[in-house]
């Protein structure tokens, strides 16, 4: 583990245990072997971001002039260390966690997990980087304007910004007392759901803490398969993507679709509303109580940047405070109707709108800084539980990110719908090399696959519930989702004594626009999971002409299925059934 962090970013560690104790605390769990049953993350190693008290290491905030040696572990941090877990070290943030850049540090900015020259997110910039370059298993980090969740979304992890007072923040450095959130990083949602039903014990000792409300999965379980729900998405016209995340967040609506989800559109003026309050309004005078006595007296202690945010508090009037309460009361009670008159289950939004590099950042700081927060401020001045998801990757590499959010309250609820975006995920483990830690990017197949079932595109008579789905059943296969292909295939049905489809693929330079009806929404299909060691027995049953070749998804993704042979488009038995797009309409119209 040493090893590997010392291969990464030394930038992204302020501190951590030495070998030697760590080879003792190792030790110690080794002697409770017989004990790991009521161990529920016996030997996980987890990182700590460093506004978050470990005993044995010391707490900076980012700034060493303010460090100092706790007595104690935070409350949260006792509590996983209880269960089993392994504290590493403290990681680096922007200072006093003002910020969401990861760049404003003495020690320089924390850099991208996949792309360098990109910035990683703060202020909970360590914490990411060394979960999503397998250093550790989980982090720590703290969430109060988006903290948590802007670095979830730039290195391809989960983020649990949890309901305010869920998880204690007694131990922790505050930035915003009364809006601060300890935050949860991890590769899926199953790890992070598990990580925070042991973190959210309620701390009697902390003054802001609230009891974990009782939660009941769907039907008794957490299958999320056929439940129905409505999810909100704010009007197309109020959002400003970048062109290669407007993408993703299409496809991110298109699978909660696919899932069972009905997606409305909202008015989101009041999110933003709110969300300007947290630094244009009396909220940075909270700063200022927690660290601006400590700044008058060291100033140079305090990076710049740092200093003119906070010191910017003190202006604030118990006048602008009670004024910009009120407003707020109006927000919160306009963001409620909007839940409740469209039903939502959830709000979905981009986690950030665009991405910035560290050269970008470093030539503007403060305005960049804030547009980063656009879809992040508002959600702890509001009182909502938000989940940080992964999307997908830009063209270039760089990682992106949805999240979902609602009422105070409804944490582990967000954490099962955010499992419907992605594939199955691999649990928590002692460390393993992934692509994120050599910097590669998996293919788009590896979306759909798990450790031992390879993806599979069918399109007719193999799809749930027809006729020859028994082949897949009988080999282990199980249903992954339900699609559409891109609309780039013509559909026939083939002749024989048993008709069978055929996709084919337009030919180079041949217009889309020639698909008429159904068929310029794509074809509808089923991407099925087949073990590996069952492929090769199936594909050997498959007759000419159809074989197993690349498939474009209509959300731009691309795995192993079904196609057909050019040619067999000039038997003249065969029918072109694209306007209908979809097998089974084809097989009741018969």
């Amino acid at each position: 583990m040493l090893r590997r962090i010392a291969a990464g970013p030394a930038v992204a560690w302020i501190s951590h245990f030495d070998a030697d104790e760590l080879q003792k605390r190792a030790q110690a769990l080794d002697d409770r072997y017989g004990e790991r049953e009521r161990l529920p993350l016996y030997g996980i190693p987890f990182a700590i971001k460093d506004n978050i008290a470990l005993r044995g290491l010391p707490t900076t905030a980012g700034c060493p002039g303010f460090a100092s040696n706790p007595k104690q572990s935070a409350h949260v941090v006792s509590l996983l260390v209880a269960a089993g877990a392994m504290p590493i070290g403290k990681t680096h943030l922007d200072q006093f966690a003002t910020g969401l850049v990861g760049t404003r540090h003495p020690d320089g900015a924390c850099p991208n997990a996949y792309l360098p020259d990109y910035i990683s997110g703060g202020s909970s910039s360590g914490s990411a980087i060394a979960t999503a370059l397998d250093q550790v298993s989980f982090a720590l980090g703290t969430d109060t304007a988006g903290s948590g969740r802007i670095p979830a979304a730039l290195n391809h992890l989960v983020g649990v910004k949890p309901t305010r007072g869920l998880l204690s923040c007694r131990g922790v450095v505050p930035a915003c007392r009364s809006l601060d959130c300890v935050s949860i990083f991890a590769k899926n949602a199953a790890d992070a759901r598990e990580i925070l039903k042991i973190a959210a014990d309620y701390d009697p000792l902390d003054p802001f803490a609230r009891p974990a409300p009782a939660y009941h999965a769907p039907s008794g379980d957490r299958d999320m398969a056929g439940v129905d729900f409505v999810f909100g998405v704010p009007r197309s016209e109020s959002l400003d993507l970048d062109p290669d995340f407007q993408m993703l967040w299409r496809r991110s609506i298109l699978r909660l679709e696919e899932r069972g989800g009905q997606c409305v559109e909202v008015d989101f003026r009041p999110y933003r509303e709110a969300a300007a309050l947290l630094y244009e309004g009396p909220w940075l005078a909270e700063r200022y109580a927690a660290v601006g006595e400590f700044i008058e007296k060291q100033p140079d202690d305090v990076l710049p940047v740092t200093r003119d945010i906070i010191a910017g508090g003190a202006a604030a009037s118990a006048v602008d405070a009670f004024r910009a309460s009120y407003r707020l009361a109006e927000l919160r009670a306009k963001t409620e109707l909007i839940q409740r008159e469209h039903r939502l289950d959830f709000m979905l939004t981009p986690t950030l709108a665009r991405a910035y590099s560290i050269a970008e950042i470093e030539q503007d700081p403060v305005t960049l800084n804030s547009d980063l927060g656009l879809y992040t401020n508002f959600m702890n001045l509001l009182d909502l539980a938000a989940v940080a998801a992964p999307a997908g990757f830009r063209s270039d590499g760089l990682p992106w990110g949805v999240t979902l959010f609602s009422s105070a309250g409804s944490d582990e609820r967000l954490l099962d719908f955010a499992e419907l975006l992605a594939p199955a995920p691999t649990p928590m483990k002692a460390q393993k090399n992934s692509s994120a830690s050599s910097g590669r990017i998996a293919p788009p197949d590896a979306k759909f696959r798990t450790q031992d079932l390879e993806p599979i595109v069918v399109c007719g008579a193999h799809m749930s519930g027809m006729a020859l789905n028994h082949q897949l059943l009988e080999r282990g296969g199980r249903l992954i989702r339900k699609t559409r292909s891109a609309p780039v295939y013509r559909f026939y049905a083939l002749p024989g004594a048993v008709p069978r489809p055929g996709m084919i693929r337009l030919g180079d330079g041949e217009d889309p626009g020639v698909l008429k009806g159904a068929g310029k929404t794509g074809i509808a299909v089923e991407v099925w999971g087949l073990p590996r060691a069952r492929w090769a027995d199936f594909i050997a049953g498959i007759p000419a002409p159809l074989g197993i070749g690349t498939v474009e998804l209509a959300d731009g993704e691309s795995c192993k299925g079904f196609i057909c042979e050019g040619f067999a488009a000039g038997d003249p038995d065969a029918v072109e059934i694209t306007h209908l797009a979809d097998w089974r309409r084809f097989m009741r119209e018969r």
